[in-house]
Order: C-alpha cells, then structure tokens, then sequence
C-alpha cells in the first residue's frame, strides 16, 4: 500500500477535481448515455467517501476510479436488463391490468433488492432456491441438478429463506445493518 494517509473529504475534492472528466468520458463509452454516465460519475465518488484509501499515485487513483466506475457499470447493466424483462412481461397483459405507475416504480425497486440479495447468496444457494421457487422443482430434481443430497439441498434453502427474511426486515426497517 501507500504510506499517505486514507483520502479525506478535501483529498476526495482533489480526487474528483483531477479525475472526473477523465472518468465521465470512461463512463460514456462504456455506457453510451451522457446522463447514465453522470450518475454512475457521482455515485462512484461517493463510493470513495464512504471507502476512503490511500494511492501510489495518478494510476493508482485512476485503477482505483475505474474498478468502482465498472462494478457500477454491471450494475446499472443488470438493472437495466431486469427492468426490459418486467416491462417486456407487463407489456404483454391487457389493459385492464396494466399497473399504475407509482406500482410500477415499487415493483421495479422490489425487484432491484431481491435480485441484489439472491447476488449475495452462495451460488449453489441461488440456484437451489431459484429451481425450487421460480421453476417448482421437487428437492430430489434439484440435488440431481446441483450434483448434492436432498438433505444439502434442505440446507441451502433454509439459508436462502433466512436470507429473504433478513431483507424483509431491512426493507421494514426493523433491522439496522
């Protein structure tokens, strides 16, 4: 690591000053979209106020911006991707049940957090709770399928329902990470 001390708010101020057009136009290539790449430029830099580091230098800043600038990136990309498939499944009911757009945007947001939790399970996890709720496999198909006993798979699913649990509450307000 770097013997300078971890960046604090001006040290960030310097950060942004020197490295964010450099960043916006890393953004915009990447994305295609000025106003995408604004937003993921701020919220990679708030990123590095709530992590602060230290750097060896201008490559080091720069790989630093970039690793955070990229994850944001595959995240605005999978939201994006689970938005078009809602939307495109909405667009295929009648009128009548179309949601209101306030239902809608609470839709979207509850689908952004359980697709943010099923990401932070263990694979194996995801894929047993995915085959049993979304595709109503039997546990004895999903042990065949994941290559483990039905008693692993019990295992996995009782994980993954106290996963969903703990993001209940979060999203209640219960819980205070």
């Amino acid at each position: 690591m770097s013997s300078t001390p971890p960046l604090d708010a001006p040290s960030v101020h310097s950060l942004y000053v020197s490295h964010s057009r450099w960043l916006l136009g890393f953004l915009h290539r990447r994305l295609g979209s000025r106003f995408d790449a604004a937003d993921l430029l701020q919220d990679t830099f708030l990123r590095v106020l709530l992590r602060p580091r230290s750097f060896d230098g201008l490559s080091g800043e720069r790989s630093y911006l970039a690793t955070i600038a990229r994850g944001l990136c595959i995240d605005h990309w999978r939201r994006r991707q689970l938005e078009q498939a809602w939307l495109e499944s909405l667009a295929a009911r009648p009128a009548h049940l179309q949601a209101s757009p306030e239902q809608r945007a609470l839709i979207i947001e509850t689908l952004h957090e359980v697709d943010a939790m099923l990401l932070r399970l263990p694979s194996k996890v995801r894929q047993a709770f995915l085959l049993a709720r979304i595709d109503g496999l039997p546990y004895r198909s999903i042990a065949e399928e994941l290559g483990v006993s039905e008693r692993m798979v019990k295992k996995y699913l009782a994980q993954a329902f106290l996963h969903c649990a703990v993001l209940e509450a979060e999203l209640d307000g219960l819980l205070i990470e």
